[in-house]
């Protein structure tokens, strides 16, 4: 199975590994995109009003110009590590066991409006750029990716569980894919959409999916293992699932 994350407007500074170097990420095919997304930031990056309007930014936030200036200079770390925040400290990727982290290497992947889609540990730099993003001579991200990234993801093997925000998922379609909406239940059995905890409800589930011992190949395969790690997934359809807290 493939568990596909939505990434983080947040990255963890700094890193370890070499710089950005494309040809180490998964998915090859997405490479032509990918340096034209990477040459287009850094070159706006140069006028960092423009990149503040490009990218929805304030100018307190100029900081996030200056990552997408080193695109190709500055260090990398695994995709896992790069992203924060709720979903991502759910996940809790540096709490894994081994055993746990080579499963959740090979289950996990990350949608980005940089580099297209990423496994676990793919090397990565610190960056800025969101689905929702406009770049002058580039245009909506929608349009540049959906022609590469589609075959890709239709490509993949096994069961996929799409896990990714409204913008990300507009980047490119998954036929077949798996969903997961989280919801509360009421008394009287209705069922409401959330919205604030989301992120961490399903960082809980990505987590529990990724570090189970089988495979959750299955709807009820996942079922089961939400189950064990005390969460309450239902099957809604024959691709839909969900998580009632």
């Amino acid at each position: 199975m493939l568990v596909l994350l939505p990434p983080s407007e947040t990255k963890a500074e700094g890193g370890n590994g070499p710089s950005l170097d494309l040809s180490a990420l998964s998915f090859p095919e997405l490479d032509p995109v990918r340096e034209k997304l990477v040459s287009a930031l850094a070159d706006l990056a140069r006028d960092v009003p423009a990149s503040l309007a490009a990218l929805g930014l304030s100018e307190r936030q100029s900081g996030e110009v200056a990552r997408n200036a080193a695109l190709r200079s500055s260090p990398t770390m695994p995709a896992l590590s790069r992203y924060t925040g709720v979903l991502y400290d759910a996940l809790d990727v540096h709490g894994m066991k081994p055993a746990q982290h080579k499963r959740a290497a090979r289950r996990l992947a990350v949608a980005s409006a940089l580099f297209g889609l990423v496994r676990a540990d793919d090397p990565v730099p610190a960056y800025r750029l969101s689905a929702s993003s406009s770049i002058p001579g580039v245009g909506p991200l929608g349009a540049l990716w959906r022609p590469a990234l589609e075959p890709v993801l239709a490509g993949l093997d096994g069961l996929v569980v799409d896990m990714r925000s409204g913008p990300y998922a507009g980047l490119a379609r998954i036929p077949g894919a798996v969903t997961v909406r989280v919801v509360s239940e009421e008394s009287g059995g209705r069922r409401l959409a959330v919205t604030h905890f989301n992120k961490a409800h399903k960082g809980k589930l990505a987590r529990a999916l990724a570090c189970a011992p089988g495979e959750p190949d299955t709807l009820r395969k996942m079922t089961t293992v939400a189950a064990k790690a005390d969460l309450r997934l239902e099957q809604t359809g024959p691709d839909s699932l969900e998580l009632v807290i």
